[in-house]
């Protein structure tokens, strides 16, 4: 179940004994072993936010994935044997997100499962009149509050390029809720850093969701036959529209695989991506 927490002044002399604990720590760690130069170029390839990383960026970021893979246990289900590339495409595309954060970004939890194709849960929901309905959709990806992410392989290989939703890319998007959760739930209200307002955050995220809301209920609204090209006409995948968390999520994948469209339909939710991940995959492109 996704999530997010809200660390209060009194615990501050805490967060300073954690830092140096931390510090000790990584001081015996060994370093990551990595990831050999042309593994990293066909796993990699493909990406379309790796194209606009300079020699310096896709060393670093090559780095970081090697420090997550250290950190993290990716396993296969459903008879899907997990192989090295498919675990350096996952890792690269979850580390472009902390590539100027750090992996201790995704601290507290370890484990990633892949299921060959998209996967059904059962889940019992319950409907607006109390009646408890059992459902089982087919999912590419879920992100768990202090356990693991869930990925479709099938859709982990999609790009941009071959995919009919423009920017899908479901690891970036399960990381984004990853990072949301920091502060004990999944509301699109990661925690920010240092000179950030939390204000200008909420203002800025709640007017553009809210605008996206309305033309995603003005499209479904279309005569059947024009209902799907007006839905297909929107910046951002549809999905963005079920909560604020998964229009974090949902452009957050834009902002790394289509960062013109998110700068031009929503320039001030850039903005504020672009001091959140300390990146501007836009500069990156000319």
């Amino acid at each position: 179940m996704p999530a997010v927490f809200f660390r209060l002044s009194a615990v501050a002399p805490m967060v300073t004994l954690n830092a140096l604990w931390k510090k000790f720590i990584g001081l015996g760690r060994r370093p990551a072993p990595p990831i050999d130069a042309g593994l990293w170029a066909e796993a990699t390839r493909r990406y379309h936010f790796m194209h606009g990383l300079n020699a310096e960026e896709n060393r670093r970021l090559c780095l970081i994935a090697a420090d997550f893979l250290a950190q993290k246990s990716i396993v296969g289900a459903g008879e899907l044997e997990v192989s090295e590339k498919m675990r350096v495409e996952i890792a690269a595309q979850a580390c472009i997100l902390v590539l100027e954060l750090g992996v201790a970004s995704y601290a507290g939890w370890s484990d990633i499962i892949v299921y060959p194709s998209q996967f059904m849960p059962e889940r019992e929901v319950m409907d607006e009149f109390g009646v408890v309905h059992t459902s089982r959709d087919a999912l590419a990806g879920e992100a768990w509050l202090g356990g693991p992410v869930i990925l479709s392989y099938e859709d982990v290989a999609v790009t941009a390029t071959d995919n009919a939703v423009a920017g899908f890319n479901v690891v970036i998007h399960e990381f984004a809720h990853k990072l949301d959760m920091q502060n004990g739930d999944a509301n699109g209200f990661p925690p920010l850093h240092k000179g950030m307002s939390g204000a200008i955050w909420q203002q800025v995220f709640k007017a553009a969701y809210l605008d996206f809301c309305k033309a995603v209920d003005e499209a479904d609204l279309r005569e059947a036959h024009d209902q799907g090209a007006a839905l297909a006409q929107l910046p951002i995948d549809p999905y963005a529209s079920e909560t604020p968390a998964e229009f974090f999520a949902v452009v957050s994948e834009a902002f790394f695989e289509l960062p013109q469209t998110v700068s031009d339909t929503f320039p001030q939710v850039y903005e504020q991506l672009r001091l959140f991940y300390r990146q501007d995959p836009l500069s990156r492109y000319g």
